[in-house]
């Protein structure tokens, strides 16, 4: 285990997103990790000591000038005997602290203290978190050497806002502490992974073709995703615009047909993302000439023929990965358009999304999704694609963990 034996100051700070923490400490202690809990004051009118402690299964450290706990193990001990100081959620407030160096309660005491590695997950109102001070606190805080993870964009669990401030999840919050501690999480290796991105062309004559605005940026993102968590990915990719991503290999194509060949070719495989905006049709026949336009004459029409499903043929075939995923970029009726697909086609899981004009999706670079599975559907807050891919990396890994 990654985090086996590791000791964490988990310092968790006032805010709605406290209830978070205690989904954070049962991650943490099943990774092997010891969770040591310091509470603030505004901490304990979200989530109780008692709660956290039961989970932690360890003493919660809440007063600064408290007899008892000086005595058996002080703020400077509790700074230094651990691995890494995770402070989660964070606050506005404890964030300036942390910038201006003030130490007033036992978290920010010890935030001054500890020379041990800090990771810091904020959660707070998305106009606190874009607020000129709070920015200026984050830079200081990143050029003194701690490091982020989130805050993430979403709708706020206190209002009905949504923008950039909700905290980042907990399995999120794991794999970063796993990096920061240098012991990179590897749970895919051993592993092979199939991804599709980006567009087909599908060619009219030897100048014009048909195709779509796919960037291929949510797929590219996903196969760089999962090679990080240590899967052999091989990535199927249409024309695009952007590089290919490192330690992935990467085979281009652009007809569907072809996509379809690379992707059989490319098994067995434990795991296959379908991610690719492939296009439904092509013509029946391309012309080998370009098509010229011809004064008074009718316009040519053009005969399409339906192109490979590649999806359901690689959820049909004999060698079929262990979990197949797939896309549903629709305009309209997202989520009910993604259980149709999810049933048509026989993955394990639709990853659905709005990809209509006013959304900015399709070559921008963020996306929110819905994951739809027999299970029901989940949806997603907004996000960058790279977080999206990272997320959802995470989520395959869970379906492959040892029992």
């Amino acid at each position: 285990m990654v985090l086996s034996g590791k000791r964490i100051l988990l310092i968790i700070s006032g805010g709605i997103a406290a209830y978070k923490s205690l989904d954070l400490i049962r991650r943490l202690r099943e990774r092997g990790a010891a969770v040591r809990p310091v509470m603030t004051a505004g901490a304990q009118q979200f989530i109780t000591p008692l709660a956290v402690g039961a989970l932690a299964a360890d003493h919660v450290y809440t007063e600064l000038f408290s007899r008892q706990d000086e005595q058996d193990v002080g703020h400077i001990r509790l700074a230094r005997d651990c691995d890494l100081v995770l402070v989660a959620p964070a606050t506005a407030d404890l964030m300036a602290k942390m910038a201006h160096g003030l130490a007033d309660d036992l978290a920010s005491t010890i935030l001054l203290a500890t020379d041990r590695p800090v990771l810091v997950a904020p959660a707070m109102n998305p106009k606190m978190w874009a607020h000129a001070a709070t920015m200026r606190n984050f830079e200081t805080l990143k050029s003194d050497g701690i490091r982020f993870v989130g805050p993430m964009a979403g709708e706020m669990a206190e209002s009905r806002e949504a923008g950039t401030g909700r905290m980042a999840e907990p399995l999120e919050i794991v794999a970063a502490a796993e990096a920061l501690l240098g012991h990179k999480p590897r749970p895919l290796s051993g592993r092979k992974a199939i991804v599709t991105s980006g567009p087909t062309h599908e060619p009219i004559d030897p100048v014009r073709y048909i195709a779509n605005r796919s960037s291929g940026r949510q797929g590219h993102a996903i196969a760089a995703a999962l090679a990080d968590l240590g899967a052999e990915v091989i990535l199927v990719s249409g024309p695009v615009s952007i590089p290919d991503p490192a330690d992935v290999t990467t085979v281009h194509v652009e007809r569907a047909e072809e996509m379809l060949a690379a992707v059989l070719g490319a098994l067995p495989a434990d795991i296959a993302v379908m991610v690719a905006a492939v296009a439904d049709w092509r013509v029946a026949a391309m012309a080998e000439q370009k098509m010229k336009k011809q004064p008074g004459e009718p316009l040519p029409a053009l005969t399409l023929t339906e192109n490979p499903d590649i999806l359901k043929t690689l959820d049909h075939h004999a060698l079929r990965p262990k979990m197949v995923v797939g896309f549903a970029a629709e305009t309209q009726d997202v989520e009910a358009n993604g259980r149709a697909k999810l049933a048509r086609k026989g993955a394990d899981l639709i990853v659905a999304n709005d990809v209509s004009p006013a959304t900015g999706i399709m070559g921008g670079d963020r996306n929110s999704v819905t994951l739809i599975s027999a299970a029901g559907a989940q949806a997603w807050p907004e996000m960058s694609k790279d977080d999206v891919a990272i997320k959802l990396a995470a989520l395959i890994a869970e379906r492959f963990r040892p029992e």
